[in-house]
Order: C-alpha cells, then structure tokens, then sequence
C-alpha cells in the first residue's frame, strides 16, 4: 500500500473549514444488530468490540487498495476482530456482507454530535461529503448528529451523498459540489476528515484538501504521512 498525504504538522491551524466523511466519522454499522447477528457464529456481545472492529477492518482494507465496491477485505477483517473463529469466518462474512447495507450505518460514535456543536459554536465552516445510497441525509438527522441549515443538532452547509451527485470518493470531483458552499475559501484551506486512506486520504488529496484521517487505534500509522486523530473532539 502507497503511502498517501501530505504531511503536515498537527498543531498548525492549517485550515478555515472542515468537510467530513459519515461513516466511520460519525456513525458505524449498528452493533446493536450485529453484534447479536454475528455471535451466532461466536463473536463476542461487547459494542465496544464493534467500534474497534471497524478500525481495523478500515485498515486492511486500505491496505488492499479496494474501492467503494469491494469490502471483502473489511468483512474478513471484521468478523476476525469481533472474535469469529476460524472455522465460522466464512459463514460469518457471507452473513456480514448481507447485513451491512447502507441503512444499518447509523451508530453514533461518542464525541461526534458535540464536536459539531463547538464547531458551530466556533464559527467553523463545515458540510459532509460521503459516498452513500442516497440515505445519509436522513440518517444524520434521524441519529441527532447534523441537518444542513438550522435546526435540533448541529448545522452543515451541505450533504453532499454520492448516489444523488453520481460521483464516489476517491474521485476528486465529488468534491466540487461541495466547494460552491464555502465560497471565499479557497479549497487548500479546506480539511477532508475520514476512515479511509484509499477512499478518503486519497480523493482528498487529488482534489487539493488537507486530508485528516480518523484512526482511534493507530491501525494505520504506516500507510498515510498525513494528520491523524482518535476522536473529532481534537477538532475543536
């Protein structure tokens, strides 16, 4: 796997707007559904568990260089994390890549909601870009994270879903239908948060963002020379 991003230091205010990814960023497959799914086939209960798994699988998929249409690398990873044993790993990705459609990425992680909120607070100009099936509007304001535009959680200046601009990450240009949202800004002074070092760093990158990629467990420390962070808290 290429090494991707540029390097930058993490203490230098080196932005004046954020764009984020969804998944992995704010939400996770449930697993509250998956959890009970899986275990069937020996996986542990503990959500937590689940939170970790992601991580990880977003890492060895990185590392196989797959694109948006292609998450068996993620599946196996996953079901090995979550504590599948080897003789059930089959069975369990063959359920696992049936389960996790794209409605079912709607767990919130801690901290995401509350990052956005004192980002607003600060002034910071924010909006989400995401490859997605035309769901992830409703599936942030349905799990209390972000709406565009005031309203009960915190407000984006747009949700940009790669099914209704029919354009998928790490395609540069899905970018450019979120740019005209941050006029007077130029896009090098636009950050990228994300999980994906293919998807994520990389399209980031060929569009001339900051990238920033989330990696609470330091899954992929030799894979980007770009920022890092455990937590969107660290934003703020």
């Amino acid at each position: 796997m290429t090494i991707v991003g540029r390097k930058v230091s993490p203490m230098k205010p080196e932005y004046d707007a954020i764009l984020f990814d969804a998944g992995g960023v704010f939400l996770i497959p449930d697993p509250a559904v998956l959890a009970p799914t899986l275990s069937y086939y020996g996986a542990q209960t503990d959500h937590s568990v689940y939170v970790r798994a992601h991580y990880g699988a977003m890492a060895a998929k990185s590392r196989q260089g797959s694109l948006e249409d292609d998450w068996s690398f993620y599946n196996r990873a996953y079901v090995q994390l979550v504590g599948v044993p080897d003789h059930n790993r089959e069975a369990a990705m063959f359920v696992l890549s049936k389960t996790r459609h794209a409605h079912l990425w709607r767990a919130p992680l801690a901290g995401s909601a509350e990052a956005l909120r004192a980002l607003n607070e600060q002034g910071m100009p924010i909006g989400v870009v995401s490859n997605a099936s035309g769901q992830i509007e409703e599936i942030l304001d349905r799990s209390a994270i972000c709406q565009v535009g005031l309203g009960a959680h915190a407000h984006v200046r747009c949700i940009i879903d790669s099914h209704v601009v029919g354009v998928t990450k790490p395609d540069p240009h899905i970018f450019d239908f979120a740019l005209p949202f941050f006029e007077g800004i130029d896009k090098s002074r636009i950050a990228y948060v994300g999980d994906s070092v293919v998807m994520d760093v990389g399209g980031a990158t060929a569009a001339g963002l900051i990238p920033i990629l989330v990696d609470p467990y330091d899954d992929a420390t030799d894979l980007v020379t770009c920022r890092r962070i455990k937590s969107l808290l660290e934003l703020v």
